[in-house]
């Protein structure tokens, strides 16, 4: 299963997402918000990286306006290794390389298709081990 959130900016591109994500058949937790009313988005993140971190969730996808915020309140969180990308190479070398486990968008920065190919990239990426894992050893010292 699939956590996501979004605050109010990212609302809108959660809603598509989530609508494109069902309709792959790919089950999907949807952790709110539910409309565009003002909320803050570290108390929006807070459950998706929860959920991810607690095993509910396998990977979790975030959306603010511009991803930053989402982002920064998420890798706040021990063991979330959440990414920004606006791109599907970044996408894809996010769970690869570094085994992210979240991935955050921008949603007043990044377009419905694009935002598509990105999280459907991320969510069929695979991390490769290997001499990446001994980075990912060293983040876990970092975060000690």
């Amino acid at each position: 299963m699939i956590a996501i959130g979004s605050d109010h900016g990212g609302f809108e591109l959660k809603e598509h997402i989530l609508e494109h994500l069902r309709g792959e058949g790919i089950e999907v937790k949807d952790f709110g918000v539910h409309s565009e009313e003002s909320v803050d988005y570290p108390d929006c993140a807070k459950p998706v990286c929860e959920a991810v971190l607690g095993g509910e969730c396998e990977r979790g996808i975030l959306v603010c306006g511009t991803g930053i915020g989402i982002s920064i309140a998420a890798n706040k969180f021990k063991g979330v290794r959440a990414a920004l990308c606006g791109d599907v190479f970044s996408a894809k070398m996010a769970k690869e390389h570094n085994d992210a486990n979240i991935i955050c968008l921008g949603g007043r920065v990044t377009g419905r298709e694009l935002a598509f190919m990105i999280v459907d990239t991320f969510l069929e990426a695979e991390f490769q081990g290997g001499r990446h894992a001994e980075r990912i050893k060293k983040i876990h010292q970092i975060e000690k």
